[in-house]
This record gives C-alpha cells, sequence and structure tokens, in this order.
C-alpha cells in the first residue's frame, strides 16, 4: 500500500509539473498574439485573453465527468414551483412599475449555418417575412405600448453577429424600445494535441476566421460586467434581466412570473429564476435541474458518467429540462462577478475544421450558474414557452396555421384540438431554408397533424392538407410532387409522383 501510496503521489506531482508546463506554454502564446493587437484593441482583447486563461487553468484542473452521481437528488419539492400556482396570485395594479424594473436580454451570438444561412440567425424570415429580431422588438414594444413602459432590449451579439446585427438595428430606430448591444467574448480555438492556440495574431478575418470562437452564453456575466452596460442599468433603476435563446419564440416577457419575483410570497427575493418544463421522448437529452450538495444545480448530459446516461435520459427520474429562460438579479451579477464567484462547468466542444485540424473550444453555459446565486427557483412552465427554431421542420411548426401571430407573440391556434405539437421529421433536402422554402408552394393545413416524416425529393403543391400520420418517401433517383389541394389522411406515399405543367 505505502509503495502505491507512493507511485499515486509521483504520478499527480508528474501531472502538476506537466501541467504547469502546459500553462506557460499557453502564457507564452496568448502574449505574442496580444502583442499583435492594435491599440485600439488592445484593452478588450486584454480582457477575452485573461478570461480564456482562467477557463483554460480550470479545463487543465478537472478530469472527468464534474458530477459525482452519488450525490445527484431530486430538487426538494418546493425549489421547483408548478407555473399555475405562480399565476394563481394574479398581478399587482401597478404593473408598470414593476416593467420598469426589467430588461429583456435576448443571446444572439449564433450564424444561421445550420439552416443553411450566413449571417446572425436572428435576420432569418420566420412568419410573414418577420425575422426573430422583428418579433421580439414587436413584443417589447407592444409591451411599453400597453403599460407605458421603458423595458430596454439588450442583444449579446459574438464576433460573427455584431456588425449585421448593428446594421440592421437602423430600422428600429423610431420604435419604442431602446436597444442596447453589448459582445461576448472572442477566444481562441485550441490544437487538440499540442493543447496550444492555432491562432498566430488578433485579426479574425480571412483565413483565421476559424482561429476563433465565441465562449457559450456563460460567458454573458463577464461580458455584459465588463461592458460598462450593466453598471448603467443598474443606475436606471433596473433590477432584473430576462434572458432567453433569440430562437426561442415562447420566450415572451411573462407578468406573473416577473411579478413573483419582484413581490416575493415569503418577502424573500430569488436572485435566480429557471423555467424549466416536462420532457417528452424529443427532450431526452435537456439539462435537468438537480439537488447537489445542498443547492439547485442544472445538470448536462455532456457532465454525466458514461454509465448513468440512460438513467439521466430517464423521463421518469428527470421529469422536467431547462428552457434557457432565466430571470436573473442584476445586483446579483455585479456582486459575484466581483467576486469572482460565478462557477460554471466547463464544456469542451471538438470540432474538425475545414483542413481537417482537430480542435477543442471551452465553453460555458448561461444556466450552469444557478448554484451561484441565492434563493434560486425553478418555475415549471407551459410548453409553450419553449419553442426553439433549430431546424426547418421547427420552422414549419411555427410558419404554419398552428399557430397565429399576435403582437410578435406566437400563440397555439383555438383550432388545434390537443395542446401537443406533433412531430415533423424533414428530410436532408429540406436542410437550407432555401431549399425547404421552394419546395412548399405554401405550408400546409396542420392542425390536425400527429406526425410528420419526408425523405427524398419531395414538393408540395398549394393548399395540401395534413391530418394524423403522414409518411412521404421519395427513394433516390425518385421524385413525389404532391399536388395541390392534396388532403393527406394516415397515409404512406413512396415511388415516383411527377406532376409535369404542360
Amino acid at each position: 500500500d505505502f509503495s502505491k501510496a507512493m507511485s499515486q503521489a509521483g504520478s499527480s506531482q508528474f501531472q502538476e509539473v506537466i501541467r504547469q508546463e502546459l500553462e506557460y506554454s499557453m502564457k507564452v502564446e496568448l502574449d505574442k498574439i496580444l502583442a499583435t493587437a492594435p491599440s485600439n484593441e488592445l484593452e478588450h482583447t486584454k480582457n477575452d485573453l485573461e478570461g480564456f486563461k482562467k477557463l483554460f487553468h480550470r479545463f487543465l484542473q478537472e478530469k472527468g465527468p464534474s458530477v459525482d452521481w452519488g450525490k445527484i437528488q431530486r430538487p426538494p419539492e418546493d425549489s421547483i414551483q408548478p407555473y399555475e400556482k405562480i399565476k394563481a396570485r394574479g398581478l399587482p395594479d401597478n404593473i408598470a412599475s414593476v416593467l420598469n424594473k426589467l430588461v429583456v436580454v435576448k443571446l444572439n451570438g449564433g450564424l444561421g449555418t445550420s439552416m443553411g444561412c450566413k449571417g446572425p440567425k436572428s435576420l432569418i424570415g420566420v412568419r410573414n417575412e418577420n425575422t426573430f429580431l422583428d418579433l421580439t422588438v414587436q413584443q417589447i414594444e407592444h409591451l411599453n405600448k400597453s403599460y407605458n413602459t421603458d423595458v430596454p432590449l439588450v442583444l449579446m451579439n459574438s464576433f460573427n453577429t455584431d456588425d449585421d446585427t448593428k446594421k440592421i438595428l437602423q430600422k428600429y430606430s423610431h420604435s419604442r424600445v431602446k436597444i442596447y448591444t453589448f459582445n461576448q467574448s472572442r477566444y481562441p480555438r485550441i490544437n487538440k494535441e499540442t493543447l496550444l492556440p492555432i491562432a498566430k495574431d488578433v485579426s479574425y478575418s480571412g483565413e483565421n476566421t476559424e482561429c476563433w470562437y465565441p465562449p457559450g452564453h456563460g460567458d454573458i456575466y463577464a461580458s455584459f460586467y465588463n461592458s460598462g452596460l450593466l453598471d448603467n442599468l443598474i443606475a436606471e433603476g433596473k433590477e432584473y434581466i430576462f434572458v432567453s435563446n433569440i430562437d426561442n419564440l415562447g420566450a415572451t416577457v411573462d407578468l406573473y412570473i416577473l411579478n413573483h419575483l419582484m413581490n416575493p410570497p415569503n418577502g424573500k427575493r430569488c436572485e435566480f429564476v429557471m423555467e424549466v418544463t416536462n420532457k417528452t421522448r424529443a427532450d431526452v437529452k435537456g439539462g435537468t435541474l438537480t439537488q447537489y450538495e445542498n443547492k439547485l444545480r442544472l445538470v448536462e448530459i455532456a457532465q454525466v458518467p458514461k454509465a448513468h446516461v440512460d438513467e439521466f435520459k430517464s423521463v421518469s427520474k428527470f421529469k422536467i429540462f431547462n428552457t434557457n429562460n432565466l430571470w436573473i438579479a442584476l445586483s446579483a451579477i455585479k456582486r459575484l462577478q466581483e467576486k469572482n464567484a460565478i462557477d460554471m462547468e466547463i464544456i469542451v466542444n471538438p470540432k474538425t475544421l475545414d483542413g481537417g485540424l482537430n480542435i477543442i473550444q471551452l465553453e460555458t453555459a448561461v444556466g450552469a450558474a444557478i448554484k451561484s446565486f441565492e434563493n434560486s427557483l425553478g418555475i415549471n412552465v407551459p410548453r409553450s414557452r419553449f419553442l426553439p427554431v433549430k431546424t426547418t421542420s421547427d420552422l414549419l411548426l411555427v410558419m404554419s396555421n398552428l399557430y397565429s401571430l399576435n403582437a410578435g407573440s406566437l400563440t397555439m391556434s383555438e383550432k388545434r384540438e390537443f395542446p401537443t405539437v406533433p412531430l415533423v421529421k424533414l428530410g436532408s433536402s429540406f436542410t437550407k431554408v432555401q431549399d425547404y422554402l421552394r419546395r412548399f408552394e405554401s405550408i400546409p393545413d396542420m392542425l390536425e397533424l400527429d406526425h410528420l416524416t419526408v425523405s427524398g425529393d419531395v414538393t408540395f403543391g398549394k393548399n395540401v392538407s395534413l391530418k394524423g400520420t403522414v409518411i412521404i418517401i421519395a427513394n433516390h433517383g425518385d421524385r413525389i410532387d404532391i399536388p395541390a389541394g392534396a388532403l393527406l389522411e394516415n397515409k404512406i406515399v413512396s415511388g415516383n409522383l411527377r406532376i409535369l405543367d404542360h
């Protein structure tokens, strides 16, 4: 046992030496990169690289999944409140007074590449020519006009989306919404083998675009603080931010949740509220809230030891998942940021660049900070508050007559008999938005649809109705044109069906 202990001690000493060498090599490379920064970029480049250095240090310290499965417990009953209970408290007479304490923050760092679009995802048209950003501005403007308030919109951009977003913001200059932006950090991607940055200088255009990345939405705390915007908003009397992904069309300002935050029933304010919703089979990989060392903690699938992944995915044990709609106290962000006390697990995201080089990027997630805040709470909200558009299959749902649009908000049509959304799977011919739009002459009637699978070269004529379960499969070399006015109810369509103009 003594020799075993000695060899373990030797091994950990050896690992410590390796770690120190890696950190030193990283510091040397980052100093070289910083030396190439022009004077007007020096300050924020320095901030970015300092932030990255801290993240890299933690990455070298941590090994293996970051949770001890034995310590995970179900959250206590009162730590996740049903939305009905929050709503039953009603609203205060003076709604404007609570709304004026609120800031809406949208995470706007993502590009539309997964849907075949160039530029920011927020500029993709989703409904009647309106983009994600248009709908967001309409929602907040409607609030401000209805209650005579001044709720501002803040966009967290990345270096990928900042220029294009700023150009488009001019079109809202006459709307009744103040719009602010700040940029999340820009971190260097690192070579998987050497664990050194692949960037040689600070530029991020041309061939250097692949050298840098925005480090996930967990970066919001540091970037918001460093931008000076956090202090400005506190000085204006703002108290809470409502943060959500710009592509989640269900994430509108909820007055009942806001009232619960501002006027807590027990007199003790929550610093952090996470909206969760019940898992369906489609959400088994979603992060879930657990009790861990007497704190609420968000556990993501990447942190789960392999032996427990199936248990994590079980809908019966972990019934809810994080929608990434979060309500956070501004004063708490400031306090924790100044103490360097926001603790988020590191997500290691491996990628292969176009040239075949394997890299990793170190990221964090905004919801993971829940354990750093005092008096955190989960609220189990209706599924309608989680309506993300990640693929063209999601886009088909939100463009269809399943939803009606009112003042920038989408609501499920009253004509739909059951509240769940149909399961839609469009094949690879529909992945890119322009291909998808080309294949639908008009969006089908889907009010009575349960399930749609489409694969291969398929097009839809005008005024098609889909009901029940519909499966359309064109094999390689075949093409199927669904004729205008067709009604497909519980049908499987396969083979060849060409409709030719004459």
